[in-house]
């Protein structure tokens, strides 16, 4: 079973690699023996991330919302000897703002970097995954896709969208040997997080009242999750949605 964890040999694009989730996931896949490219909009957070996770890691600016960019991201990759085995569509943004107040800029925005960008750098990335019958790409979906959560539709809507193009891409690739998972997560503690349950204590009491482990998760909880969906102990398994979130999502 350890032999199937390890990423030896494998190379993984991560995006919004810099932080939270993303970090923790490319600390976790780098420990697995990977190589690993982060992506985002702030080169100084990455900067200060790769030094953390050292030899095995790089970044590249991008902000997945400009899909024009995403195709030359994708071939420099490739051209500077990164043929990527694993890709994480992490990276996305939230707005909390009740429905009527919401704009369509605003929606269209939220749409924009969380599903459409995603879906561009899916198929670029998809693209070389096929040519060579091999791949593992990991969606971050989210609790607003599994149930209602108010005040935020827009990223609701988003990843809702998100769940569904996993399953749609699991299907059409998996004939070429290529899989596509993602993990729901359930109220991960950051330091974003707790501001915003602290400022609003009727949210707080109610995701812990419907948590039956009582507490937040960790980013290194969701981080050993991404690694058995992206090694070859989970080699059978394509096409899920598996929620990290302390029993968040089952119940009452």
């Amino acid at each position: 079973m350890k032999d199937l964890i390890s990423l030896n040999g494998k190379c993984a694009l991560i995006t919004g690699g810099g932080t939270g989730i993303g970090l923790a996931i490319s600390r976790e896949f780098i420990a697995a023996g990977a190589r690993v490219v982060i992506t985002g909009r702030r080169e100084e957070i990455l900067r200060e991330a790769c030094q953390t996770l050292g030899a095995n890691a790089s970044y590249r600016v991008c902000d997945v919302s400009k899909t024009a960019t995403l195709p030359s991201l994708v071939d420099g990759l490739e051209n500077d000897g990164f043929a990527l085995d694993i890709l994480v569509n992490n990276a996305g943004i939230n707005l909390k703002k009740p429905a009527l107040d919401v704009t369509d800029e605003e929606f269209d925005r939220i749409i924009q970097t969380n599903l459409t960008g995603l879906f561009s750098l899916t198929r670029e990335v998809g693209r070389r995954m096929v040519a060579r019958q091999r791949g593992a790409i990991l969606n971050i979906t989210s609790m607003a896709a599994l149930y209602a959560l108010t005040k935020v539709a827009a990223y609701s809507a988003a990843k809702t969208g998100v769940l569904g193009l996993t399953r749609v891409l699991a299907a059409e690739f998996g004939p070429s040997g290529v899989r596509v998972n993602a993990i729901a997560p359930g109220f991960i503690f950051s330091d974003m997080t707790a501001k915003a349950l602290d400022s609003d204590p009727e949210r707080k009491r109610r995701v812990m009242d419907r948590t039956p482990m009582g507490r937040m998760g960790r980013a290194e909880e969701i981080a050993v999750a991404a690694l058995f969906l992206c090694s070859d102990a989970a080699s059978f398994i394509t096409g899920v949605n598996l929620p990290v979130d302390g029993g968040n999502s089952i119940a009452f």
